[in-house]
């Protein structure tokens, strides 16, 4: 009888240990969603949604990208975190969303640790871009006006301490200019904004007005990088325009809830460096001005600790700056 018993019991633990091993082998065995933080349009969700089609040809399953606006972001993490830990949600985001936002919003959940990261994707400088009849063609005749106009000009952010917001700060600083802040819910209505004559300027990430300033809607000033980008090839940079101190960049990352499998993980990660190794995928993010991360930097453990450094660099300037909450 114990010897049955003792059968009866291996048994039962085997079977139970089962279902999880054949999770684990058949992820994923449904369709993904991919939630973006910010409304439809913006670089953020054209980068989802290059990615996610060609993640779903490796995955083996359909990739559906969900636009959650608001917040800066937050609202779209907040989903995310009360998700189930399956690894079935997918957060896409940015250093304004899963980084610089820790460190002015006063949130129901902590960014550094109820997220597990999948990989930094890459980064792309920020362009400064002016409403067409803007009566400034260059960053030297923008500071010009802005200070023949103080406290006058409006710039559009994608955010109340986004990282358009603070590239704005440090503008104002460097060049001893003011002007007003018109948050919106991400970069597309700002956009659109500006495209429409509503406002001077904006501070952004270049992936964001390729096509707009090659139709002369609005007109590229400079690039925050420190040498010119393929996107903008005839827009100087910042440091070429007098101001060698201002550089400015975003960055992107995939994440999941805290509590995701590791091999599903695993998974998502090598999916997601097959896709970067693509020729057409590094084709399509040159064109936006996104510059993919080096494959050495590509394990989730190098997003985990690059986030974690960022917050200790931009968290006390943010509080220091007292950006909060609107």
């Amino acid at each position: 009888m114990r010897r049955r018993d003792v059968l009866a019991a291996l048994i039962a633990v085997a079977c139970l240990g089962q279902p999880f091993a054949a999770g684990a082998e058949t992820y994923p065995d449904r369709p993904l969603s991919m939630i973006v933080p910010f409304p439809a349009g913006g670089a953020t969700d054209v980068l989802a949604r290059i990615l996610s089609e060609r993640m779903k040809g490796i995955l083996g399953q359909p990739i559906v990208v969900e636009n959650v606006g608001g917040a800066a972001g937050t609202i779209a993490l907040g989903k995310v975190v009360r998700s189930a830990a399956d690894g079935y949600t997918l957060s896409i985001g940015t250093s304004t969303t899963h980084m610089l936002t820790g460190g002015m919003y006063d949130l129901p959940f902590d960014l550094l640790t109820e997220l597990d990261p999948v990989i930094m994707i890459g980064s792309e400088p920020l362009l400064i871009v002016a409403k067409k009849d803007l009566p400034a063609n260059n960053l030297k005749e923008l500071i010009a006006w802005l200070k023949s106009n103080p406290g006058k000009a409006s710039v559009g952010i994608a955010g109340v301490g986004a990282t358009g917001h603070l590239a704005g700060i440090a503008f104002q600083k460097e060049t001893g200019t003011s002007f007003e802040f018109v948050p919106y819910r991400g970069n597309a209505p700002g956009r659109q904004a500006l495209a429409a004559g509503q406002i001077d300027f904006m501070i952004e990430p270049s992936s964001n007005f390729p096509a707009l300033v090659k139709a002369g809607t609005i007109k590229a000033i400079a690039v925050t990088s420190p040498e010119r980008v393929d996107s903008y090839p005839d827009t100087p940079t910042a440091m070429e325009s007098g101001l060698p101190t201002f550089q400015a960049s975003l960055w992107y990352g995939l994440w999941v809830r805290h509590g995701t499998p590791p091999t599903a993980i695993e998974k998502l990660n090598a999916a997601m460096r097959t896709t970067l190794a693509d020729p057409e995928i590094v084709g399509k993010l040159a064109t936006l001005g996104i510059q993919i991360t080096p494959p050495a930097k590509q394990a989730p453990d190098v997003l985990r600790a690059f986030q974690k450094a960022e917050a200790e660099r931009w968290w006390p300037i943010i509080k220091a700056a007292n950006i909060k909450q609107q």
